[in-house]
């Protein structure tokens, strides 16, 4: 692979209006003709980190999207005309699909910004030091979080310490280094990097940090990364240490949470245009940020991801998340994302309930609360009766409803090696192609399996 973009960023001014980092003006570019040389630099290019890791490829939404179009079994239906996603909602990707292939430079991208931030700590003036280096680890450790559970095969898939992941590159990547050629790391490697970014983030960051970063946030991460390797005890303890510890609501109408009426709540912790729930998200307004969830799922951009009868079949009668699915010309979508510039919510406190209660039942615990009562929370705000006795199956078709076309879908099915349509949850088909512009400037890295 070879990263030939130092770094060019550009950010519109409309992200930086609160906040003493937010102040500092944007680092355009930065090359091996320009050094860091100040505290506000670094803090600068940091701002661009986050900018990336909202690009629409990343976390401004097509990550989310094709997760759930490639777990995708009959629920929804691709009726677009660019060919990437639908090669990936189609489980039949080409090494030349330009999704994956900006996927991974957009992905790698963010990681870059957030090595030459590491790499200048000691620029940072002594106050900010830590919440400086918390914050370009937690974009670091999400990313390849990302990057390892899409090109990579699934933690329980053989052996990790054996498998594939993606090049793991630690220090930054500059024009003159060109000719580096790297090879892909362990899944097991990658998993603890990422493990130790966020547990590092965790340590490090604050507890309110605008929109920005919290040592929630890097909890609520880690907490996915835990259930992606089924290690239920760890993947439990950081969920409840978000629910218990965060500040964080559920919103009264479900509705609220993806902002859709006038009386949603600003989050206590200023937390830009987040709703209460929200432990993170891609901050999008309509000077700045992309929210590509919109484009995709909704008329109003490109509409191209209707909602089939099977996906509606998994509600009960009565269920208020109904009330997030409208039709427009005779065809049904979801609402969750009709607000154009609505932020790209990554992580909600619903999906912490829904962790502390898998993970609970599973250990038959109940730190925190019972999994019963987590699960009646979640039915309880979108109008369900309580249930009265619980198993493994309702709570995994809770989670699939209460966070449907959020970016689960194909992860939750790896984990629990539950079938995608006639494909096995190992299927070299439900990974991601390396794509072919890296394999052909690097021979060293290696493709995956039929491919």
């Amino acid at each position: 692979m070879k990263l030939t973009k130092f770094i060019i960023i550009s950010i519109a001014a409309t992200l930086l209006s609160c906040g003493d980092k937010l102040e500092i003006e944007p680092l355009n570019s930065v090359g091996s003709g320009r050094a860091l040389s100040t505290s506000a630099d670094v803090e600068a290019l940091l701002v661009g980190a986050y900018w990336a890791i909202g690009d629409g490829d990343v976390y401004g939404g097509n990550i989310l999207r094709d997760a759930e179009l490639m777990g995708d079994d009959g629920e929804v239906a691709w009726d677009g005309t660019f060919v990437a996603p639908g090669e990936i909602w189609d489980k039949n990707m080409l090494i030349t699909n330009d999704q994956a292939r900006e996927t991974w430079l957009e992905s790698y991208r963010v990681i870059n910004m957030a090595n030459t931030v590491l790499a200048n700590l000691e620029l940072v003036t002594s106050d900010k030091k830590e919440r400086v280096e918390g914050e370009a680890k937690f974009l670091r450790g999400a990313t390849y979080f990302e990057l390892v559970r899409l090109f990579g095969k699934t933690w329980t898939d053989g052996s990790p310490s054996s498998n594939p992941g993606v090049p793991l590159i630690l220090e930054p990547t500059r024009p003159e280094d060109v000719d580096v050629k790297v090879t892909r790391n362990t899944v097991a490697e990658i998993y603890t990097q990422v493990i130790d970014d966020l547990t590092d983030g965790l340590t490090l960051l604050p507890v309110r940090n605008g929109f920005f970063a919290t040592r929630f946030s890097a909890s609520a991460i880690l907490s996915r990364v835990y259930l992606m390797q089924n290690d239920y005890a760890s993947a439990l303890t950081a969920a409840n240490f978000v629910i218990t510890d965060g500040g964080f609501d559920l919103t009264t109408l479900v509705a609220d949470a993806f902002g859709k009426t006038s009386t949603q709540a600003t989050n206590r912790s200023s937390n830009g245009n987040a709703t209460p729930e929200d432990v993170f998200a891609v901050q999008v307004t309509s000077q700045a940020g992309v929210n590509s969830l919109w484009n995709f799922f909704d008329p109003a951009g490109r509409g191209d991801i209707p909602i089939e009868d099977a996906h509606i079949a998994l509600y009960e009668a009565g269920d208020a998340r109904l009330n997030l699915f409208a039709t427009s010309g005779g065809i049904r979508y979801t609402t969750k994302f009709n607000n154009r510039f609505g932020n790209v919510s990554i992580v909600r406190l619903a999906e912490m309930y829904l962790t502390r209660a898998e993970c609970n039942f599973r250990l038959s615990s109940a730190v925190g609360d019972t999994p019963l009562n987590d699960i009646n929370r979640i039915r309880g705000r979108v109008t369900l009766m309580p249930l009265i006795v619980l198993t493994l199956d309702e709570i995994l078709l809770e989670r699939r409803k209460e966070l449907a076309f959020e970016g689960h879908l194909l992860h939750d099915l790896k984990r629990t090696q539950r079938a995608v349509g006639a494909l096995p949850f190992n299927s070299p088909k439900l990974v991601f192609p390396i794509p072919q512009r890296e394999t052909l400037l690097n021979v060293d890295l290696q493709q995956n399996e039929s491919y």
